[in-house]
């Protein structure tokens, strides 16, 4: 199956039609979540600066002006320019603020005050206002106005302690997890708090700390450490618990992982590897046999993978009930028949001749999924258009803000000259 090509016609109408969103956050982690509720049909309004969201400059790759970087996360969405440094400005966000359901930011903590926009009295003003603050360590604590990017938590949260080959150094995941993992539980924690105003009216603040999201994630590993003080190091491609559980090298060089974590898995796993003499070995025969003698074990199960190729091992292991899977590379998971097949490869259209591929949304929705995509905007693209059609802005009255430079267009000079 092909990947899917979406045009900029009018979506569909997904479960959140209706929510309308301010979204001030840029980079990655707002982006994404933000992302995700305009894919449900949430109206998202992104406000960017007159230089815009930092990471429509991101090289190397380009689409339009801006980089496949920004064009990852920023579908669905659509672009308002506010100078909240020139007169009008911020008293045009405000306004905007008034007619929103939901305000997202990614400001460091006290900025947003300093530009003039307090969220306590914009609530107050409006008390089903949902507002959702993401940042690397939260609202409070002591480093609360310390700067954190992706690297930064992992590090700090002891994810990248975990990461990287058994005793080596520790290194980053090849994925920004942190950025993610702060965008997920901010979409989540809107979701929730929209549920709420439904029922009650009252509106609700969201603190999401992209530190506090990755030390969740940490998951049994922490609970394991909570428990019994053991402080474990980075984790290769195996497990701290199932000695079968993790990754072998076929003969033809390539990788599989098999996660064969029961002992009818087990049975079965040593039965096509062709040692069946293994099941009959008190070293091997329950899981914690194998833990304590997964040293000895492994040095009879190397050298078994290298008889077979890894497409061989692959087939015979998925005939057998055994889970296995080839370590790919993207060239291979992108052009994958699954993932082909649940449209996680998908293409926009501008309808200008401009097109990007890009990743598609996880969550499939069986009565109201949205049919089709917009193209991720360009800097101020919908500045007029909202303006006019959300605060009842007239010509003349964009025009004057566009002279103020509170506002940007992309047809900016060309109105102002």
């Amino acid at each position: 199956m092909e990947s899917s090509t979406n045009t900029p016609a009018t979506p569909t109408k997904g479960p959140l039609n209706g929510i309308k969103i301010l979204d001030f956050t840029q980079f990655l982690a707002g982006p994404h979540g933000t992302q995700i509720l305009g894919d449900m049909g949430a109206q998202i309004i992104k406000i960017e600066t007159p230089a815009g969201d930092l990471s429509r400059t991101v090289p190397p790759h380009f689409i339009r002006d801006d980089s496949a970087y920004f064009h990852t996360i920023n579908r669905n969405k659509k672009s308002v320019v506010i100078n909240m440094k020139k007169p009008g400005g911020t008293e045009l966000v405000r306004e905007l603020i008034k007619t929103a359901d939901v305000v997202v930011e990614n400001f460091r903590p006290g900025v947003l005050s300093r530009l003039g926009i307090d969220r306590e009295d914009e609530m107050e003003n409006n008390p089903a206002l949902i507002w959702a603050s993401i940042s690397g360590f939260g609202q409070s604590g002591p480093d609360r106005d310390l700067p954190a990017y992706d690297m930064i938590v992992q590090a700090l949260s002891g994810t990248m302690s975990l990461t990287g080959e058994r005793g080596g150094r520790p290194v980053r995941t090849g994925i920004p997890v942190g950025d993610i993992a702060a965008g997920l539980h901010a979409a989540i924690g809107i979701l929730s708090a929209l549920h709420n105003v439904k029922e009650t009216g009252q509106g609700e603040y969201i603190d999401i700390s992209m530190l506090d999201c990755l030390v969740a994630m940490l998951s049994y590993q922490g609970t394991y450490h909570l428990e019994s003080g053991h402080v474990p190091g980075p984790q290769g491609s195996g497990h701290d618990a199932i000695p079968t559980y993790r990754q072998f090298t076929a003969g033809d060089g390539r990788d599989i992982v098999t996660t064969a974590n029961t002992e009818r898995m087990w049975q079965a796993m040593a039965q096509a590897l062709g040692h069946p003499e293994l099941l009959d070995d008190p070293r091997f025969t329950l899981n914690g046999d194998r833990l304590r003698n997964k040293e000895e074990l492994w040095d009879i199960l190397e050298p078994a993978f290298l008889e077979r190729d890894a497409a061989e091992w692959v087939a015979l292991f998925n005939e057998a009930g055994i889970p296995v899977g080839m370590v790919n590379t993207l060239d291979l998971a992108l052009t994958s028949p699954q993932i082909l097949h649940r449209e996680m490869v998908v293409e926009l259209d501008d309808g200008n001749g401009a097109s990007v591929k890009t990743l598609g949304n996880p969550i499939k929705l069986s009565r109201n999924p949205r049919s089709r995509d917009s193209f991720p905007p360009a800097l101020g693209e919908h500045t007029s258009d909202i303006l006019r059609d959300v605060l009842g802005k007239s010509s003349s009255e964009i025009d004057q803000l566009l002279e103020a430079g509170a506002i940007q267009t992309p047809l900016a000079e060309e109105l102002v000259n």
